[in-house]
């Protein structure tokens, strides 16, 4: 990898779409838990798009551009005791978690809107291999990519929060066993399991590129 010396450039333009997908999703996160009454982030200044506030070093900089293909912000915190008294922690957590992995399909929607027009509008915009047209692509991809993976039922994942407040309690001491192997899980997903991933996130990125090319009316 090091002997390429285009390396660096690949990694640097694929982490501009990778710290805005990670940045929108923790927003979503912080947004939905305040529009519940839980302003736990706001007050720690982690309700914005400023990325900045975000950045975990060695998620979101130093795995990117050594070339692992995933990636991760800093959590936002979120309290649950806060919500309002007409929701249920378990319906609020379940919320907030699936806001996540829904701001990057909707930001993958947008990208790939986004691109059929301008490629409709002006072509030579979205052209080339290390321009816009990339970097919408890029971002596209990225962006599935954290919806799918966050989906998954594995904690801390975003999935896991939302099966904690549908799963019925008489299976509460089963997922609590599954929960103590969680980072082994994890690791196996991320390392032997990405051909699995890939169906979903290859049919969703296809159901994308279709609306792309649609919009630009090819």
């Amino acid at each position: 990898m090091f002997s390429d010396p285009n390396w660096l450039l690949s990694g640097l333009m694929r982490l501009v779409p990778l710290v805005l997908s990670l940045t929108v999703h923790e927003w979503a996160h912080a947004y939905s838990a305040y529009r519940l009454g839980d302003d736990t982030a706001a007050r720690q200044g982690r309700m914005t798009l400023n990325p900045i506030v975000h950045i975990d070093p060695i998620g979101t900089f130093l795995l990117p551009l050594l070339g692992v293909p995933f990636g991760w912000a800093k959590p936002v915190p979120v309290n649950p005791a806060r919500f309002r008294r007409d929701v249920r922690m378990s319906t609020g957590m379940m919320i907030t978690a699936a806001a996540g992995p829904i701001s990057n399909l909707i930001l993958a929607l947008f990208c790939a809107v986004l691109f059929g027009v301008l490629l409709r509008w002006d072509s030579s915009l979205v052209q080339g291999d290390d321009g816009l047209g990339y970097l919408l692509v890029v971002a596209i991809q990225l962006n599935v990519g954290l919806a799918v993976f966050n989906a998954l039922p594995i904690p801390p994942l975003d999935g896991s929060r939302v099966v904690d407040g549908l799963l019925p309690y008489r299976y509460r001491d089963q997922w609590d066993s599954v929960r103590r192997f969680s980072p082994m899980l994890l690791l196996a997903v991320v390392f032997i399991g990405r051909d699995i991933l890939a169906v979903p996130m290859n049919a969703i990125t296809d159901v994308l590129f279709s609306i792309l090319r649609r919009t630009a009316g090819y």
